[in-house]
């Protein structure tokens, strides 16, 4: 089971891991679903230590609207950090991860395949100090979105 952490609180254990690959991933995951589930399994498979960006409330309403997120921070967090491949999970306020990024210093960044890699927040950076960027395959149709839209429209699965 992962932990809920704070980034200063992960600066300071980050610097123990010297012979650890470390592996960063970021989103919203409101209303958790299988896809999620599958990239974040995937993004532990690439290294030794995943950590996990998630976007605040603040943060999601910009991104998404004043209507998300579905799931508070709070809730999500603990949701994520559930999940035994998931080792930390820090939120940001930011509409970007890039702070967390550039100080946390993955060895390899992760995101999922509908991004390009020129797209990914951080990419430049994180290849810079030699590390890896990795796009993760998606799970076609699975999307907190598109869960959302099903629901105002009253389908069910």
């Amino acid at each position: 089971m992962g932990e809920v952490i704070s980034l200063k609180r992960l600066l300071e254990i980050r610097k123990k891991w010297r012979r650890k690959k470390v592996v960063f991933t970021n989103g919203i995951f409101d209303l958790i679903h299988y896809g999620h589930v599958k990239l974040l399994s995937d993004c532990k498979k690439l290294g030794d230590i995943l950590i996990v960006g998630l976007n605040s409330d603040k943060s999601a309403k910009k991104l998404k609207g004043k209507n998300r997120p579905i799931i508070s921070c709070m809730d999500r967090a603990g949701i994520l950090a559930a999940f035994r491949f998931v080792d930390y999970v820090v939120s940001f306020n930011e509409e970007t991860p890039y702070r967390l990024i550039t100080k946390i210093r993955p060895d390899i960044l992760a995101k999922g395949s509908d991004y390009k890699i020129v797209e990914i927040v951080g990419a430049k950076e994180v290849k810079a100090w030699g590390g890896e960027v990795v796009r993760v395959r998606l799970l076609r149709g699975r999307s907190t979105s598109g869960i959302v839209a099903r629901i105002k429209a009253g389908s069910v699965l």
